[in-house]
């Protein structure tokens, strides 16, 4: 067994087995990840900010910095496509990875027009405590001053940097499925930013935020690979968060439940792999979000994928465990559901073996059966092949783990929209009385 698979044993009892593994290292984590919260904005229960968009920051890694000319003095354009809609919004960036300050001098807003261009009549220059002009010391986070905009469901937004020094190693998401745009100099303002380079990563930005009703809340969904979207269509917005958000949308007892997509490719739950651990990561990208009400935990994978024996297995099995009933234990003490998603086959990928498959195996049970969760998403039984259960029924990249964008549809439909229905509205249309 590796070092970094090897338990820490402690005295705790889960039912009627002892769980002792990586015990301490999750407590740890829990700690730590509450730490990490020291001076972020958190969610004011006194007000109707609901997080419209957000997105999981991890230390990009050095070969998904930005492409020439970089961003220190030169204008960047990112899309992201928010769920909800509102009048009023705020935009919150991060230095939280980086060694050194970045500075932006002016971050503007606006509706996209496709591609790098932009609707200008929407184009909004935000502040920040009032000023224009902004440095982010290493470690820092900030929330724009709120400003009115008309922001629509489903919308592609469009936010433009113009930076001046930045940090040589950089916080951001390297999964963004999107492309972004780097151009020279200070072009903020232009509405086409033709000529300008391409890249299909965000940088800085973290969340939107947006000012409404108290009947509006959202999903937050806890997440790898296969929901931060690998497979998807970039630019189409094709993802299972995406999908299941446009059926959220269309349904009259769910539309004004919103869907924030906090997946991290190559993500552990239990140790640092790609981005922070999820246990982690947990509280400042899930618990911490302003409005959610639902949350999704639908992550293992590259965890199980690491085994390499029976004591592995029994290992990784038993600290998921743990992990997960810290994970349902926090959200509970706040007041929100918890839906466990089960992990799905990968037989035909070098993470499946006897041992790993007899892991997942565990693990899944224990999501089916335990009764921790409020209910379970069953993905496996719904991507795995019929005549092979132990690999996906289809694979875009062949891989045997990753599903095509015709699985995350599957998944996205199989998913039971009365879970996130507001029982009040539904009883309201319906004309029961109780």
């Amino acid at each position: 067994m590796s070092d970094s698979l090897k338990p820490i044993t402690m005295n705790v009892k889960r039912n009627t087995r002892p769980l002792s593994l990586y015990s301490t290292l999750l407590l740890v984590f829990v700690l730590l990840s509450t730490m990490d919260l020291a001076g972020q904005p958190g969610r004011k229960k006194t007000e109707n900010w609901v997080a419209a968009w957000s997105t999981a920051l991890q230390l990009v890694e050095p070969r998904n910095n930005p492409p020439s000319p970089g961003l220190t003095d030169n204008s960047l354009r990112q899309i992201v496509r928010v769920s909800i809609g509102g009048k009023t919004l705020r935009l919150k960036l991060s230095n939280e990875f980086s060694k050194s300050p970045v500075t932006m001098r002016s971050v503007q807003i606006a509706a996209s027009a496709g591609r790098g261009a932009i609707d200008n009549s929407t184009n909004v220059k935000l502040t920040f405590n009032g000023n224009h002009e902004i440095t982010l010391d290493p470690g820092g986070v900030i929330t724009s001053d709120p400003v009115n905009f008309n922001l629509k469901p489903r919308m592609d937004l469009a936010i433009t940097i113009y930076f001046g020094a930045t940090s040589p190693d950089i916080t951001g998401h390297p999964g963004s499925r999107t492309t972004s745009y780097i151009m020279a100099g200070n072009d903020v303002s232009v509405t086409d930013f033709t000529g300008s380079v391409p890249t299909e990563h965000w940088y800085v930005i973290s969340g939107i935020d947006v000012l409404t009703r108290s009947s509006v809340s959202c999903i937050a969904i806890l997440g790898n690979s296969i929901t931060d979207g690998r497979g998807s269509t970039t630019d189409l917005q094709n993802r299972w968060p995406d999908m299941l958000a446009e059926r959220l949308r269309a349904n009259a007892d769910t539309r004004q439940t919103g869907i924030l997509n906090l997946g991290i490719g190559g993500n552990c739950v239990l140790r640092d792999c790609l981005g922070p651990a999820a246990i982690r990561r947990y509280r400042r990208d899930i618990l911490s979000q302003p409005g959610v009400k639902w949350v999704i935990v639908f992550e293992g994978v590259n965890d199980i994928g690491q085994v390499r024996s029976a004591d592995d297995a029994a290992s990784v099995a038993d600290g998921l465990i743990d992990a997960y009933t810290m994970m349902i234990d926090s959200a509970h003490a706040e007041g929100l559901k918890v839906y466990g998603a089960t992990i799905t086959p990968f037989r035909g990928n070098g993470y499946y073996n006897k041992y790993s498959e007899t892991c997942r195996n565990e693990v899944n049970a224990w999501i089916r059966n335990s009764g921790r969760y409020d209910a379970v998403i069953d993905f496996d039984r719904v991507l795995k092949n019929p005549d092979d259960p132990e690999s996906l029924v289809s694979s875009f990249q062949n891989d045997g783990l990753h599903p095509d964008t015709t699985g995350f549809r599957k998944m996205a439909d199989s998913i039971d929209l009365t879970l996130f229905a507001d029982k009040q509205t539904a009883r309201q249309r319906s004309g029961k009385r109780h």
